[in-house]
């Protein structure tokens, strides 16, 4: 039964982070009138949904009985505030992750944030070897520097590149790739906390992202108030919004409940390498779709 939730929660993290990629990106270089949605306010809006899923889970496990849920979110979550208070790390960080990948996806195209962000499974490896003393043998190691080697050609510039970048990307690519870089480091450290968490105790796995989602809102609210403080005043919380928009936030919810799953049942590194998969299907659509992306020779003997 185990073995049967492990690979279905990876076959449905490779399908939820292909689409929202691709999603994200159309929706952040969509031309429309109008003001554009705010990155910052999505995350926040993605968190309440993921809290919303994760009571309705812990509801279904209650055997749909509000007494027991209103039992069991008091007894997990208000009288153990320790254990509670240990999720504010990861919940940060991953705040942080989400607003730097709207921020990436904003300034490089799909295929090309999907095999740079594959080094978050460089930094995933380096933090489970030093946090939870997991050994790697010779072959992983191997398979960790060629992925190394081939976010390098990933990023190295062709002689058609300058031109495709002037016509392709509107945005900086320099930023995009100090924040998917900035995104790897806080996706493996998080990931491998979050993980440690989770096997350490036996709390469930959707109260353990009750306790994220609460965290994570604050920090959003907090990121809102800070850096889009004066354009929610002016235009509103919802600004920009519309079905696109939408779709981007549940999938990103969606992501959160998923990747909690896959942790609990497989481990980071796995997770780390199904994520790979998506490649392919974000560098097809991309080119085809999109068409804000043309592989280069050096993208093509590094992403194969």
């Amino acid at each position: 039964m185990s073995t049967n939730l492990k690979y279905l929660s990876l076959g449905i993290l490779v399908f939820q982070t292909t689409s929202l990629v691709l999603t994200m990106r159309y929706s952040r270089t969509l031309k429309e009138e109008g003001p554009r949605y705010l990155s910052s306010t999505a995350v926040v809006v993605a968190e309440l949904l993921k809290i919303m899923a994760c009571i309705l889970l812990v509801y279904k496990d209650s055997k749909c009985s509000l007494r027991a849920l209103n039992r069991v979110l008091h007894d997990e979550i208000l009288n153990k505030p320790m254990e509670t208070l240990k999720l504010a790390i990861p919940s940060g960080i991953y705040t942080l992750q989400n607003n730097l990948l709207y921020v990436a996806l904003s300034n490089l195209d799909a295929a090309t944030y999907q095999v740079t962000y594959q080094l978050k499974i460089l930094t995933t490896a380096l933090f489970s070897v030093s946090m939870l003393g997991k050994k790697l043998g010779v072959y992983q190691w191997l398979s960790l520097v060629i992925l190394m080697t081939g976010v390098a050609f990933v990023q190295w510039p062709s002689d058609s590149q300058e031109l495709d970048s002037k016509e392709l990307s509107a945005g900086s690519q320099f930023v995009g790739l100090m924040a998917v870089l900035t995104a790897c480091f806080s996706s493996g450290f998080a990931g491998v906390y979050f993980e440690k968490i989770l096997k350490e105790t036996k709390q469930s796995v959707w109260i353990r992202n009750i306790q994220l989602g609460f965290f994570g809102s604050i920090f959003g609210l907090m990121g809102v108030y800070i850096y889009d403080g004066e354009l929610v005043s002016k235009n509103g919380f919802f600004q920009g919004y519309n079905q696109l928009t939408w779709i981007v936030v549940v999938l990103q919810a969606l992501g959160g409940l998923v990747i909690a799953a896959v942790i609990k049942y497989a481990d980071n590194i796995l997770k780390g390498f199904a994520t790979s998969l998506s490649i392919i299907l974000s560098t097809l659509i991309s080119y085809f779709w999109l068409q804000d992306f043309v592989p280069t020779s050096l993208y093509r003997e590094s992403s194969s």
